[in-house]
């Protein structure tokens, strides 16, 4: 399906002769402080002023003040703000690390592909829909949310906005500096590919589900993080993979929560991955599930035949794919 990776290959050459291994980790220790940073002082910031919000508005003060303020919606924004510092230490690197401009990460032509960041948005939110169809049938508990239909409108653009700065955040990061760095230094796929593939999908790890949920999650993970590393390299551009994770991560906000820590604004909520009552059997087959959903994202985006199938990147010309 990928005939030609002369994209890629321009991608992959493009960083700068400072784009060393030594220089790659200092950049991502940067990025990883800045993240950090930015994180404590959003949800910090935050629970403070909710605490004060709390205090003044006569609401009894229960537990503790950063877990109360992340329950609430207000906490999910922020939580999705932090991811700002991503970006930034990004900026950062690219800038002082490696003297490149950070729209080198982007792709060859340095622009984000508008075409291939709504197909792969519409790729996604199509599988998305099978996916919700398929767990529906294996576990049919499904609530209406508790947001209203005009408090979810009102909501609507601020959680685009903001999952679109998380999602293209992770995006740039594993995908864009972590991938095209070690592409240039590496021939091996098993390192450029496989390694930013494999910190992406441990950091789903979570503590509060059982081992097979886990187990199961982080194998639709790494099922998806193959497909974004897939389009990236058919593509040499990221737009069609910020569009493939915007439409996976706005399911989940918006339609269809699996998480009760992250379901404040969901239409509907289903039985929780963290909650207690799974089997193992029921693991194995949301796991199969991901991957196939994420298999027919593939074959949506990179098909020959497919209406939706994304182009490379024309660095030459300046056009996106």
């Amino acid at each position: 399906m990928i005939s030609d990776p002369a994209a890629f290959e321009h991608y992959r050459r493009s960083p700068n002769a400072k784009t060393t291994l030594p220089r790659l980790l200092l950049g991502t220790a940067i990025v990883g402080l800045f993240w950090v940073a930015t994180t404590m002082a959003v949800l910090f910031g935050g629970a403070y002023l909710f605490v004060i919000w709390q205090a003044l508005s006569g609401t009894p003060i229960e537990g503790g003040a950063v877990q109360n303020f992340l329950a609430s919606p207000a906490g999910i924004l922020a939580a999705l703000a932090s991811f700002a510092g991503i970006w930034l230490g990004l900026w950062a690197a690219m800038r002082w690390v490696h003297h490149e401009p950070l729209t080198a990460l982007i792709g060859t032509s340095r622009r984000v592909s508008g075409s291939g960041f709504l197909k792969g948005l519409a790729a996604v939110l199509i599988t998305s829909l099978l996916s919700e169809i398929l767990l529906y049938l294996l576990q049919p508990d499904l609530v209406r949310g508790a947001i209203g239909l005009s408090s979810w409108l009102l909501f609507l653009i601020p959680i685009i906005v903001l999952t679109l700065l998380q999602t293209s955040s992770e995006e740039v990061l594993f995908r864009g500096y972590l991938l095209r760095g070690l592409a240039k230094r590496f021939q091996n796929p098993f390192i450029w590919a496989l390694l930013p593939a494999l910190l992406f999908t441990s950091m789903h790890w979570s503590p509060s589900s059982t081992a097979a949920i886990n187990a199961c999650v982080l194998a639709s993970i790494a099922a998806f993080a193959l497909l974004l590393t897939l389009v990236v390299y058919a593509t040499g551009n990221l737009g069609a993979a910020f569009g493939a994770h915007l439409g996976n991560n706005l399911t989940g906000f918006l339609v269809i929560s699996h998480q009760q820590s992250y379901n404040s604004f969901a239409l509907l909520n289903a039985k929780p991955l963290e909650g207690p009552g799974w089997t193992t059997l029921d693991a194995v087959l949301i796991a199969a599930i991901g991957i196939v959903c994420s298999l027919l994202t593939v074959l949506l985006l990179l098909h020959p035949r497919s209406p939706l199938k994304v182009g490379p990147d024309k660095a030459e010309s300046g056009e996106n794919a």
